[in-house]
C-alpha cells in the first residue's frame, strides 16, 4: 500500500546503538552470531513502522479531490491496518471502516485507506487513531459527515497483562449527518452485512 520509505541513515545508526544496549541490558550478548545484525534490523523495522510521522494525510486526500454532485454515503470498509501501542511499543492491528457523505467533493477511494495507514504508522492509541482519521477527512473534504469504526486486537492484552487472546476493542467517532441515529445505523448495517 505504501511507497517504500527511505531510512534516515543517521537515525538508523543511533537506533542501532540503543537496541544493542537493550540487548545487553536484557542479558543477551549482542555479539552472538544470531544477534549481530538484530540492532540494525530492529532499527529499520521501527523506522518503517513509524514512517507515518513523515507523511501528511491531508495532502494525500487533496492529491485526489474531485468535484462531484454525489451526496450519498461513501464507505470504504475492512481496511487492514497495523499500528504500535504507545504504552508498550507492541502492535495492535485490525480493520478500519470509514464513511463520509460528500458535500461537493469526493476523493479517490484508495486515499481513504492511505489516510488510515499514515495515522496507523505512528505510535498510537486506538481512540486517537479513530479521532485523527475522522478529523482529517472532515477538515480536508468538508463533507456532510464522517464516521469511523475501528476493530482491533492489541498484543499488549494478548501477550502480557490479562492475556486475553480473543478480546477485540471497538472504537467509533462521527461528525455531521452521522449525529443522526438513522444514518449511523445505516452505516453499521452496511459494514456488518456482506
Amino acid at each position: 500500500m505504501q511507497d517504500f520509505v527511505v531510512h534516515d541513515e543517521s537515525v538508523i545508526e543511533e537506533l542501532k546503538g540503543h537496541y544493542r544496549a537493550i540487548l545487553s541490558l536484557l542479558g543477551e550478548d549482542p555479539q552472538r552470531e544470531g544477534l549481530l545484525k538484530t540492532p540494525e534490523r530492529v532499527a529499520k523495522a521501527m523506522s518503517f513502522l513509524t514512517h507515518g510521522y513523515k507523511q501528511d494525510p491531508r495532502e494525500i486526500l487533496r492529491s485526489a479531490m474531485f468535484r462531484e454532485d454525489y451526496n450519498q454515503m461513501v464507505i470504504v470498509k475492512d481496511i487492514d491496518f497495523f499500528s504500535m501501542c504507545e504504552h508498550h511499543i507492541l502492535p495492535f492491528y485490525g480493520k478500519a471502516h470509514v464513511a463520509y457523505i460528500p458535500n461537493g467533493y469526493i476523493t479517490g477511494l484508495s486515499k481513504i485507506a492511505r489516510v488510515v495507514e499514515v495515522y496507523a504508522r505512528r505510535l498510537q492509541v486506538q481512540e486517537r487513531l479513530t479521532l485523527q482519521i475522522k478529523q482529517c477527512i472532515q477538515d480536508t473534504l468538508n463533507p456532510l459527515g464522517v464516521m469511523v469504526v475501528i476493530e482491533a486486537r492489541h498484543m499488549c492484552m494478548q501477550m502480557r497483562g490479562v492475556e486475553q487472546q480473543n478480546a477485540i476493542t471497538t472504537t467509533s467517532d462521527f461528525t455531521g449527518a452521522f449525529n443522526q441515529a438513522k444514518t449511523r445505523e445505516e452505516f453499521m448495517n452496511l459494514i456488518t452485512h456482506s
